[in-house]
C-alpha cells in the first residue's frame, strides 16, 4: 500500500481543511469546510471531480458520474428538472413499461422522430391532427381503415383514388358531381 501524507489545518478565518495526497497514485483528496461551503475533491493526474456544497445547493462536477440502487431511485423537484446531453446521445429503457404523463402540454421533437411498436400502436385524443407540411403517407401492408361518423376527403387539386383490383363507393345514397364526368 503507498504512503499517504495526510494534513488537517484549522483557521479561524478559513476553516478546517483536510488534504489526504497519494504521491504512489498521483491523487490528492481534500475535504475543505468554510462555514459556508462544503467541498470534496480529488485530483488525479489528468481529471479532477467535485462535490460543493452550500446551504441551498449541491454541484457535483465530474468526468463520469453513475449511481446505482438495489431497489429504486426517486427526483423530484418543486420547480424544473432538465436532462441534457450536449455531445452525445440520451437514452432511457426499462426491463417493464415507461408511463410519462404532463397536466398540461407533452411534446416530442426531433429531426427524425420515429415511433415503432413490435405488436400495437395507438393515439387517441379528443380531437387528433396529423400533418405533414410537404407530403403525408397513411400504410398499412394488409389492410388500411378509416372510418368515423362523417368522413370527408378533399383536395385543392386533383385528387385520384385508384385500386389495383375492384373500387367500391357504396351507400345509401350516393352523389357524384363534376361539371364534367367521365366513366369508362
Amino acid at each position: 500500500m503507498a504512503k499517504l501524507v495526510c494534513t488537517l489545518e484549522m483557521s479561524k478565518e478559513r476553516g478546517v481543511t483536510i488534504t489526504v495526497a497519494n504521491a504512489d497514485g498521483k491523487i490528492t483528496q481534500t475535504v475543505t469546510m468554510d462555514g459556508t461551503t462544503l467541498c470534496l475533491k480529488v485530483a488525479g493526474e489528468e481529471e479532477t471531480s467535485t462535490w460543493t456544497q452550500t446551504a441551498d445547493a449541491i454541484k457535483i462536477a465530474c468526468k463520469d458520474f453513475e449511481i446505482a440502487a438495489s431497489n429504486s431511485i426517486k427526483c423530484t423537484a418543486t420547480e424544473t428538472i432538465a436532462l441534457s446531453s450536449d455531445n452525445g446521445d440520451t437514452s432511457v429503457s426499462s426491463g417493464a413499461k415507461i408511463s410519462q404523463t404532463a397536466t398540461t402540454d407533452f411534446e416530442i421533437a426531433g429531426d427524425n422522430t420515429k415511433i415503432t411498436a413490435t405488436t400495437a400502436a395507438s393515439m387517441k385524443g379528443d380531437t387528433s391532427e396529423v400533418e405533414g407540411s410537404t407530403s403525408l403517407t397513411l400504410k398499412g401492408t394488409s389492410e388500411a381503415k378509416l372510418s368515423g361518423a362523417s368522413v370527408s376527403v378533399s383536395a385543392d387539386s386533383t385528387l385520384d383514388a385508384k385500386s389495383g383490383g375492384t373500387a367500391n363507393f357504396e351507400g345509401s345514397m350516393t352523389t357524384i358531381k363534376g361539371s364534367m364526368i367521365t366513366a369508362g
